[in-house]
């Protein structure tokens, strides 16, 4: 067939097929079993929300707002934005429906599809999915372990390779304002160095410049005050704290007061965890403390923490175990309708029966997983169609009789359609 004509999904998309859609499915339900266990309850948010709500809960001078929101005007002039993270949306979710009403800390988890415009590369894309866990409702420093924790059970039992911890706190918002205000002098004396992107956001994000590739910056990073020296008691001794409680699960980190993370909601602690699997873009997940947003977002004051992991980056990354397939107790085939001196094995089959339906809905209601020939292959052609999907028993409908082969032991027997459901119900029980 011709390219000519043909439509292709747009650049920084993809198609989940076959062996992915089995892999995420192993995720979704290692994820489920993790995070429900921990009690963490299941929440999706809209696929686009107002675009008020990640300029102010975001930042706006974030990369994400300035450059990557997929952001429209509908049919009745309201700007609205495909989500580009799912924090803001959960916390806002939180404050309209009034969870700060329910027993603290409130705990949620998403699996859901995000919208970045930014460079399509090997485990990014332009829509992505996001495993996410967010905890509403206590500062105590053991939510913040258990957080990071969690995430860290989930990538061993995917086989991520190779994972390490990057641990920081960001403190207050008042102590970062004094360090940023310490940082913006820094890189205005050395604003020669730096690349173009860095210096025309010296006053608008300053500690963006810690992510900076450019060789120049790098150099001039090297020398910059840190915001682990300006933390106050109270961020000091809760970091501590958090650090203790990691210590106590085994969970090895590195402390690396350059890592700052790209949203302005966070707070206190901050943290990734990266695997050398994934070469120079080495993140597979994180987030951190985000204690003023959802006061921001116009609920209570309330602390929460959360983090987000790429499902592409999971899976690039590890080995998940591979999802048995479903099983098929029984699967109907039929006799083809004579087609002159052909064997009865070779002749197609043209159109399935109504008695073969009729038994396939049967089985189905009986609570069988069944499947029938769709296709007018010969039986030879049915029977080794049912042996490849690992069918348990086949029914072969005849014109006058039915066979119910068992495809496990060998053994078939002649009966009536209607005694067919019963005796593969009858020969699993004795398995």
């Amino acid at each position: 067939m011709s390219d000519a004509g043909k439509i292709q999904a747009p650049r920084g998309t993809f198609d989940v097929l076959g062996e992915s859609s089995s892999a995420r499915a192993t995720l979704e339900a290692k994820a489920r079993s993790i995070l429900e266990g921990a009690g963490y309850e299941r929440i999706e948010t809209p696929a686009f929300e107002a675009t008020e709500l990640f300029a102010r809960g975001v930042g706006a001078s974030t990369d994400i707002v300035q450059k990557e929101m997929y952001t429209f005007e509908d049919a009745s002039g309201r700007s609205l934005t495909l989500r580009p993270e799912g924090t803001a949306p959960v916390c806002r979710a939180y404050v309209e429906h009034g969870m700060h009403k329910l027993r603290q800390p409130v705990r949620l988890w998403y699996l859901s599809s995000f919208f970045r415009y930014e460079r399509a590369q090997a485990g990014r894309y332009r829509q992505f999915w996001q495993l996410g866990a967010e905890a509403l409702g206590s500062e105590d420093p053991a939510v913040d372990a258990e957080s990071i924790c969690l995430l860290a059970a989930l990538l061993e039992e995917m086989g991520v390779a190779s994972v390490r911890l990057r641990l920081s706190s960001l403190g207050s918002p008042a102590a970062r304002q004094a360090y940023r205000e310490q940082l913006q002098r820094h890189l205005h004396a050395h604003a020669d160095s730096l690349s173009e992107d860095v210096r025309s956001r010296i006053d608008l994000n300053p500690l963006r410049a810690f992510d900076s590739e450019h060789p120049g910056t790098r150099r001039a990073m090297e020398t910059a005050p840190l915001l682990g020296d300006f933390l106050s008691a109270e961020d000091t001794e809760h970091f501590a704290e958090v650090r203790a409680r990691l210590d106590a699960a085994h969970l090895a980190y590195q402390i690396d007061h350059t890592l700052v993370r790209g949203l302005d909601y966070y707070t206190r602690t901050v943290f990734e965890l990266t695997s050398d699997a994934l070469g120079a873009q080495s993140g597979v997940g994180g987030g951190g403390r985000y204690d003023g947003l959802v006061q921001q977002l116009g609920g209570p004051p309330t602390p929460g923490i959360g983090w987000a992991a790429g499902i592409e980056r999971i899976l690039l990354a590890g080995s998940p175990p591979p999802a048995a397939p479903a099983p098929v107790d029984l699967f109907v085939a039929y006799e083809p309708s004579h087609d002159g001196d052909r064997p009865l094995e070779d002749r197609p089959a043209h159109h399935a029966p109504a008695g073969a339906f009729a038994l396939l809905t049967e089985a189905r209601a009986a609570g069988l997983t069944a499947q029938m020939e769709l296709a007018g292959r010969s039986l030879k052609g049915q029977l080794g169609f049912a042996n490849a999907l690992g069918a348990r028993y086949v029914a072969i409908l005849g014109t006058d009789e039915t066979v119910l082969k068992d495809m496990l032991g060998g053994a078939q027997d002649t009966l009536a359609a209607d005694a067919v459901v019963h005796a593969v119900l009858r020969g699993l029980r004795t398995l």
